[in-house]
């Protein structure tokens, strides 16, 4: 029987044999930290030549030192290399430091203090909107949070952000851009279809200077064989469109995180100004730290076969979490989850109101959560009910506890809800 159709009676006796099994739980002392989606050290592990490996040359192949100032754009072998293993032209490419999300951050900041394009700067415009497709990622969120943009969530499909809103959304002057994660998105694990990115690069926007932040942070990140992404910057050419796309990406999670490379891709008509303003913020990013990586990934195969690898080490994690969730939540009409083909994450929905509740069990028995909320604009989900799993840290046996926990948490969460 489902457990949300049970009587008082038999949800009271349940509750008792919750209670007692949630009270075993306490007694074990587990200790876990499920927040982020870090790499496990197995995975770090595997990336200890890109140091242990003599550095050798520090000469580019166009022969740059690169220990010295100079090459704003990146390495012409870097790249080439992400021009490859992303399917993007060199040309439009700019090869930061470690992390995407600061380029992120820099490139909203130059929209809001300078624009781009010959527009007017956002910060000269009353109000600012921004599209968030929702649940998603709060690191996204936080930086149009910080610039005080009214920040409007968007409900996500199988398929992507549901394209009859944006676009209804977009045809508003006001609203200047949307964040996507196009690939395994953060925290869904949901593919955009060719459909959606077409969409996404013809559709009419009441902003002439409308931005698409696609964020393509698990490109490469296949668990259960490589997923297709329709190109963004030929769908908005085909949309007459070729500025409205700002590409990022970065190793982080190939490599090291805090140790990686990333980069920054854009239209060609607005690459020219985007570079010279970049270049009053600085000289160049890490050449050496371009160089190391590069050897290390030398090319697509190589870097595809690392994923592989990679793979080996997080799938049998995604296994777990997904075998439980079956399990113990399956039919129990307590839970709905999306599986994942790649990425880091699975997002788990409860019973709405249950959320907040289930991350407070779960804590206090020994395992922290995504704080619940996380996954949408301002912390606020208008249900309590998304919840995000990040099964990459933790050993797999540590990843059985904890999702053990995590189904006790959410059955018990749900049975003190229904009897209120």
């Amino acid at each position: 029987m489902r457990i949300c159709e049970m009587d008082r009676k038999e949800l009271i006796a349940l509750k008792e044999r919750l209670d007692a099994a949630y009270r075993s739980f306490r007694q074990r002392g587990l200790k876990l930290d499920m927040s982020r989606g870090k790499p496990g050290p197995d995975q770090l592990d595997a990336c200890s030549a890109v140091l242990d490996a003599p550095f050798g040359d520090v000469r580019a192949e166009d022969g740059t030192d690169a220990r010295n100032y100079g090459v704003l754009e990146g390495l012409p072998e870097a790249k080439r290399y992400f021009g490859e293993l992303l399917g993007i032209d060199p040309r439009r490419i700019i090869v930061g430091g470690n992390a995407s999300l600061t380029l992120m951050y820099d490139m909203m900041m130059r929209l809001y203090v300078f624009g781009v394009g010959g527009n007017a700067p956002w910060r000269s415009f009353p109000k600012v909107k921004f599209l968030c497709p929702s649940p998603g990622y709060d690191r996204h969120f936080a930086i149009t949070e910080e610039l005080g943009f009214e920040m409007i969530p968007v409900r996500m499909t199988s398929s992507g952000p549901d394209m009859d809103e944006v676009e209804r959304l977009a045809a508003d002057p006001a609203v200047k851009g949307i964040w996507c994660v196009p690939l395994y998105s953060n925290p869904q694990g949901i593919c955009y279809s060719d459909d959606t990115v077409k969409r996404l690069g013809k559709m009419k926007c009441g902003a002439p200077d409308f931005k698409i932040f696609w964020d393509n942070a698990y490109g490469v990140h296949h668990l259960y064989g490589e997923t297709p992404l329709y190109d963004i910057f030929r769908a908005c050419e085909e949309g007459g469109n070729p500025e409205r796309a700002y590409y990022f990406f970065s190793t982080s999670k190939i490599t090291f995180p805090g140790g990686g490379v990333s980069i920054f891709a854009t239209g060609y008509g607005e690459h020219a100004e985007i570079a010279k303003r970049l270049g009053i913020q600085t000289i160049s990013y890490d050449k050496l730290n371009q160089l190391r990586t590069i050897r290390f990934l030398k090319d697509k195969p190589t870097t595809m076969a690392h994923m592989a690898k990679m793979a080996e080490f997080l799938r049998p994690k995604f296994d777990t979490v997904l075998s439980t969730l079956e399990r113990e939540l399956g039919g129990t009409g307590l839970a709905t989850w999306e599986k994942p083909r790649g990425g880091y994450f699975v997002a788990v929905d409860v019973l709405p109101g249950c959320a907040k509740r289930v991350v407070e069990l779960a804590a206090e028995a020994g395992v922290k959560l995504t704080p619940a909320g996380a996954t949408y604009p301002l912390h606020r989900d208008p249900e309590d009910r998304n919840l995000r799993i990040a099964p990459s840290y933790p050993s797999v046996a540590e990843l059985a506890a904890a999702m053990e926990l995590f189904c006790l948490a959410v059955k018990l969460a749900a049975v003190e809800k229904l009897l209120n």
